[in-house]
């Protein structure tokens, strides 16, 4: 009998997590039997191919206690009559809330309440994607049912939760996997058992991502046609997308440059009068979230990929982008910072250009150097695809998983 696995997200489906979606698929199709659990309803209009060939059925928790009470109560009920389950529940949670008195401690706890009365039958393991929220979730189910817990964690998770929190799940879960040796590192110092903790890169399926055929011989340099710029990534500030700006208006005035955005974003309105106001605003084209097929037709059309990642003020930052390794595969050169585990996937000078984060003068002088060089871009987008191609299989970190997934009931 396949392993029974609740997947709990902070929200499904989401564009924004491709890596996530290739994932459960994968899972799927080694034989887990998932239910995908999500502490949100969906906001994204369009999905990604990937997410209408997922199987598994999505459970939605309430978003907000107070719309579905009939649940929590329900769920309640459901924990009183295992009141010792309970009351280990309980005795983390009070310890939490103390810590941080917030409504979405309570809402956390709530949710688990649902979550344990609602599992499907026969359920066997909880596994969080995202230490943070979901992992709270997961961490109370798992208290009240009894049942083990894994967890995969990523960046904002990591680095804007506090330490004592992130002790306290490393001392109860199963396993944690993360995405970049930076967060590995960290994740190890922290947990009283560091071999729990296990790097696990994203990785992409190649068969979804048939590579570009690019002319070696491109004469496109920015002095007659326009180098074609793309960049895909939500407008919020730890994509950087305020000193790319800066950058690009930096850049000489007898290049020629367009630049495409891919991405949803609560900073797009900011960021649109920022273009205006540094007169690059009939350069830049703002196109939205796009489902992925469409997304790699622009990757294609591309000459260059740029995406100037940034560690904001709360601790917020990138992982490893998969939008960098989908460039990557489509052999497109990619500029990008020496933040989080960038650097463990684009080596500077062979498979891409890296600049110091926040530093729009060395990204204006790398972006005037590949738009004007279209020989260099050549060079490093083919390294930078043979180098994904061969390091960054998702089947890769596919197989770590499962081995960590306990065997099958027969």
């Amino acid at each position: 009998m396949a392993l029974r696995v609740a997947l709990i997200l902070k929200g499904y489906p989401r564009l924004s997590e491709t890596f996530i979606a290739q994932e459960i698929r994968k899972l799927e199709q080694r034989g887990l039997q998932l239910t995908l659990v999500s502490l949100r309803h969906p906001t994204d209009k369009a999905v990604h191919p990937i997410h209408r060939e997922i199987e598994a059925p999505v459970l939605y928790l309430p978003e907000y206690l107070h719309q579905e009470p009939l649940r929590v109560l329900a769920g309640l009920l459901a924990s009183l009559r295992r009141p010792s389950a309970l009351l280990r529940a309980l005795a983390p949670w009070l310890r939490d809330l103390v810590r941080d008195p917030s409504r979405n401690r309570l809402r956390r706890f709530g949710q688990a309440l649902v979550l344990a009365a609602e599992l499907p039958p026969g359920t066997d393991w909880l596994y969080a994607h995202f230490i943070h929220t979901p992992g709270s979730v997961t961490r109370y189910c798992a208290r009240l049912t009894g049942l083990p817990w894994s967890a995969s964690a990523h960046a904002k998770d990591i680095w804007t939760l506090p330490a004592w929190e992130l002790r306290e799940k490393l001392a109860e879960l199963q396993w944690l996997v993360t995405c970049t040796q930076a967060n590995c590192d960290y994740l190890q110092r922290l947990s009283p058992v560091p071999g729990r903790v296990s790097l696990v890169y994203h990785g992409l399926d190649f068969q979804r991502f048939s590579p570009a055929l690019r002319d070696e011989h491109s004469h496109r340099n920015g002095l007659k046609a326009p180098v074609e710029l793309i960049s895909v990534g939500r407008a919020v500030p730890k994509k950087g997308y305020r000193h790319l700006l800066n950058a690009l208006a930096q850049l000489p005035g007898h290049l020629h440059w367009r630049l495409t955005h891919i991405g949803g974003g609560t900073e797009l309105p900011r960021l649109q009068r920022q273009a205006q106001a540094l007169g690059v605003d009939e350069r830049v084209r703002w196109l939205g979230a796009l489902p992925q097929e469409e997304v790699l037709d622009y990757y294609r059309q591309a000459d260059i990929f740029v995406l100037a990642s940034t560690v904001v003020d709360d601790g917020d930052r990138d992982g490893l982008p998969n939008v960098l390794m989908e460039a990557q595969s489509q052999r497109l050169c990619c500029i990008s910072t020496r933040i989080s585990g960038i650097p463990e996937l684009i080596h500077d000078g062979e498979t891409g250009l890296l600049v110091e984060e926040r530093d729009e003068d060395a990204l204006a002088a790398a972006l005037t150097r590949l738009i004007a060089d279209p020989a260099l871009r050549h060079r490093l987008g083919e390294a930078g695809y043979h180098r994904v191609t061969e390091q960054f299989d998702a089947d890769r970190g596919i197989d770590i998983l499962m081995e960590k997934f306990p065997a099958a009931s027969p």
